[in-house]
């Protein structure tokens, strides 16, 4: 995926800035398709009594309009479509493409890597290995990278839908597939789950860098106020003179609950007992 790098033009003259993807190279520039648009209420972090909830959220200065993106095709079941435009999708990391079914209707999906303008798709019970294609998993071959994973069956793409993830088939038993996804976790999911064949678009996104306090602004992040600059009545690690220690033996929010290596996951979610490995754990440096 091309990149591109902002340099400083002012003092440090080849200092880099930011490093931004680059639409043009990739994405057709089309206008979005308007009976697949639909309007988003802006909440700006607040619930219905006008109160903030969540910190360090703002009114995004961007106009946002959502696009109606079809994560099942089901309903559109072996009707092949060919791939008209791809676009970018301010809601999600991942690019977005226009298909024109056989039968005349339009929609909007996850655009896998590779896939391009004139591309055609479908969705079937089995057919060709080509990326953009979604297949039960019972016959899809083993080894292969695939993403918008349904967890029940027709329960829509559920697991890798973000820029760039993906998960890959590992073996097969009488009623489970199991697959590996990007975090290191192994998982059973049903055989007759649906799955897209492809890794999802723009694995360059991790390698985007904001450049500037002004960027994020446009997306609707306030700054952020470090909890050991604020008073102690503030925050548990608040106070004190100069860079002082944390303070408390586990780390805290501002209200005091432990996080940072506290489980979060609910002990009674049904799908505890389909997991075979937990995700890798990064150590923190």
């Amino acid at each position: 995926m091309p990149t591109k790098i902002v340099k400083s033009r002012g003092a440090g003259r080849g200092k880099i800035v930011a490093v931004l993807i680059d639409y043009k190279k990739t994405l057709s520039g089309d206008k979005p398709h308007k009976p697949l648009l639909s309007a988003i209420k802006k909440r700006v972090a607040r619930n219905s009594y006008g109160r903030i909830t969540t910190r360090f959220r703002a009114n995004p200065v961007h106009r946002r309009i959502y696009r109606i993106i079809d994560f099942s095709r089901l309903d559109k079941k072996g009707i092949p479509a060919i791939v008209e435009t791809l676009e970018y999708d301010p809601n999600r990391t991942a690019f977005i493409m226009l298909c024109l079914y056989k039968d005349g209707a339009r929609r909007y999906h996850l655009a896998p890597e590779g896939v391009k303008v004139g591309d055609k798709i479908i969705c079937d019970d089995q057919g060709p290995m080509k990326f953009g294609n979604r297949y039960p998993l019972k016959n899809i071959l083993s080894g292969t990278e695939v993403c918008e994973v349904e967890l029940t069956p027709r329960g829509k793409g559920k697991m890798g839908r973000s820029a760039g993830s993906k998960a890959t088939i590992m073996g097969f038993d009488e009623k489970y597939c199991t697959i590996k996804m990007a975090s290191g976790e192994m998982r059973k999911v049903s055989k007759e789950c649906f799955a897209t064949i492809g890794i999802v678009s723009n694995a360059d996104h991790r390698n985007v860098r904001i450049g500037k306090a002004g960027r994020s602004r446009w997306k609707g992040q306030r700054p952020r106020v470090r909890a050991s600059a604020m008073n102690p009545r503030d925050h548990p690690y608040g106070g004190g003179e100069g860079r002082t220690q944390r303070g408390t033996k586990r780390p805290k929010t501002k209200w005091g609950k432990v996080t940072g290596g506290r489980r979060t996951r609910r002990s009674k979610n049904p799908y505890n007992t389909l997991i075979i490995k937990r995700r890798i754990k990064k150590k923190r440096k």
